[in-house]
């Protein structure tokens, strides 16, 4: 039986929960939505649920359409991950290995959407003012939390390191 230490186990659940939240989450609001005919719910003043297919990457850069472009994106994500998990094992503390857990989850959440349906279904509507963001689904905010946590590991993480 592999035994992992800490810092991998974390790793590790939060892939598992980041792919099973964004898998649950797209399958429940693709079907609602297609059930009752909307393309949109408003659910706070700023934030609407939509179903937007991403065909392109992140916010909707490279978005043209179906092509065979979805299977440069997956062999370029599966690629990425691979170097990311060669960095999990290696990771000694638990931020950098929770900040990986949630980039490795997204990435994964959104090549399997792109291995069953082409592009990536989006959902999470923000907007204020008249101006409406790029719309992003639970695998894009685990990317971007994680990229967040690990520029703070980076910055502050490497100090506190070298106070022990």
């Amino acid at each position: 039986m592999i035994r992992f230490a800490a810092p991998q186990r974390l790793a590790l659940t939060l892939i598992v929960a980041v792919i099973a939240a964004d898998q649950i989450s797209k399958a429940w609001l693709y079907n609602y939505l297609s059930a009752t005919g909307r393309r949109a719910i408003e659910v706070l003043p700023f934030l609407n649920v939509v179903a937007v297919w991403n065909y392109g990457v992140s916010f909707g850069v490279f978005n043209e359409g179906p092509s065979t472009g979805a299977w440069l994106f997956v062999g370029l994500a599966l690629v990425i991950v691979a170097m990311l998990a060669a960095w999990v094992v290696r990771a000694d503390r638990l931020l950098p290995a929770a900040a990986l857990g949630l980039v490795i989850g997204g990435a994964l959440g959104n090549v399997i959407d792109r291995i069953r349906q082409g592009a990536v279904f989006d959902f999470i509507d923000l907007h204020a003012l008249g101006v409406h963001f790029w719309a992003f689904n639970i695998a894009d905010s685990g990317i971007s939390v994680g990229v967040v946590l690990l520029l703070m590991d980076s910055l502050f993480g490497a100090a506190e390191q070298s106070k022990r």
